[in-house]
């Protein structure tokens, strides 16, 4: 047994080595001299401090460009590059359940090493788009709001766009801790230390936790780093849509995602186009994403996992166009915009209607759902076009039907939309208190 195992390590084991010699540091990149390797590619550097890890971003004039996962402290010219010659992997399986790894792979929650994990490659192509099947069922996510106006189905992409402070990550909290989904997989890209444990602790919980694979890559951390939390966290994601699971992944944010990329991107000797942005930071976006969805059925059960995203894109200033949001929002199912306005005004989740979509509604709520979700939006669309009248009373009433109605509604569909931390609603409740304020039959 143990001579079998000795003979697999020589199989497996690379007849040259590739290596070269680091020639300097610019900024945040290493340039070496080697090796020969293609573009994603794990290098070791080997300095007079130990080995640091390292990855291959770009090339340049015949050198190589390299981004290290850790910092850069120690490294100087003439230290050894040795390519090892595999992309960045993961550990992936059901050992990771209940655990917090960092973003290539760590154990970070003191629980000790993880158990029988396999190991993947963070980076995959997305599934065939002829055989992903069709996303035909409703997630049950306890949230009255989204469950009756932005149906989600099982396999689909969701924005949540939000300025900072407006209750993105405890939305994620809740989803996480009462949607119907076998697992959470859940990516903290760029956040605050302190943020990350009172997340886990807090907003996500024990109960949370228990059915959630976290990955964490805090704002200190470099940006391959950064970068490899987030394809780590969809390749978690992937393995356990193998095996015919209905993944719940959320990934907060694309935002410091796409600012990791870029830091990457100008270290590489990108031009920046759009606002501070590479052309890499946008590209790497729809190959990403397109990785959740639904999968093809599995050969050994016969049933099609899913993968169910979150994705959340802290909006610059509040301003709905910004170019990271413009991308996301044209690749993913739909979008949730949370509502500074309706934060101060203590209504959470403040997901604002007026807004807010969900690009599948159409496909998965039946008739009677589907019109009260849009005759609710339009109520509300109502009352916001005449709101500025309304609070300072030169609106007079009976001067249009429809506003007076809307008028009437608004403050039974503001109290609706309200929802208390850890109170969960079945849709079916909540389709039935919607159908009494806005009067449908």
């Amino acid at each position: 047994m143990i001579a079998q195992r000795y003979q697999q390590v020589v199989d497996h084991a690379p007849l040259v080595q590739a290596s070269g010699v680091v020639v300097r540091v610019i900024g945040l990149a290493v340039v070496a001299s080697g090796p020969a390797a293609p573009l994603g590619d794990t290098c070791l550097i080997r300095t007079a401090h130990g080995e640091r890890l390292a990855v291959i971003t770009g090339f340049r004039e015949n050198e190589v460009v390299l981004q290290t996962i850790g910092h850069l402290d120690g490294i100087r010219p003439g230290d050894q590059v040795i390519g090892l010659d595999r992309p960045l992997d993961i550990p992936v399986g059901p050992g990771l359940i209940g655990r917090v790894i960092d973003g290539v792979g760590r154990p970070m929650d003191g629980k000790g090493p993880l158990s029988g994990a396999s190991r993947r490659a963070i980076n995959a192509d997305p599934p065939p788009a002829i055989g992903r099947a069709q996303i035909t069922r409703i997630m049950d996510t306890g949230i009255k709001s989204i469950d009756s106006l932005f149906t989600i189905g099982y396999g689909q992409r969701m924005g949540i766009f939000a300025g900072s402070g407006v209750g993105k990550s405890t939305l994620l909290g809740e989803m996480a801790r009462h949607a119907k989904a076998d697992i959470n997989v859940i990516a903290l890209v760029g956040e605050r230390g302190r943020e990350v444990s009172e997340f886990i602790d807090k907003v996500l919980g024990p109960e949370g936790l228990a059915r959630s694979v976290v990955i964490v890559a805090t704002s200190d951390r470099p940006s391959v780093e950064r970068l490899s939390a987030a394809y780590a966290a969809t390749a978690i994601a992937e393995s356990f849509r193998d095996s015919g699971l209905e993944v719940l992944l959320m990934m907060d944010s694309v935002t410091r995602l796409c600012q990791a990329q870029r830091e990457i991107g100008l270290a590489a000797g990108e031009p920046p186009v759009t606002r501070g942005y590479p052309p890499s930071a946008f590209a790497i976006l729809p190959r990403l994403l397109e990785r959740a969805g639904t999968g093809a059925p599995n050969p050994l059960t016969g049933k099609a996992g899913s993968i169910t995203a979150l994705y959340t894109v802290l909006i610059d200033a509040d301003d709905e166009n910004d170019p990271v949001g413009d991308n996301v929002r044209a690749i993913l199912d739909g979008h949730l915009f949370l509502s500074r306005r309706m934060a101060g005004q203590a209504i959470y989740p403040a997901i604002d209607p007026t807004l807010s979509v969900s690009r599948l509604l159409i496909d998965l709520a039946d008739a009677a759902a589907y019109r009260l979700a849009m005759n609710t939006r339009e109520l509300w669309s109502e009352y916001e076009r005449v709101r500025d009248l309304v609070e300072v009373g030169a609106y007079r009433a009976g001067a249009d039907p429809k506003v007076d109605k809307a008028i009437a509604a608004h403050p039974k569909l503001r109290q609706f939309v309200r929802q208390d931390m850890g109170v969960t609603v079945p849709r079916a409740e909540s389709l039935a208190l919607l159908r009494e304020i806005v009067g449908d039959k």
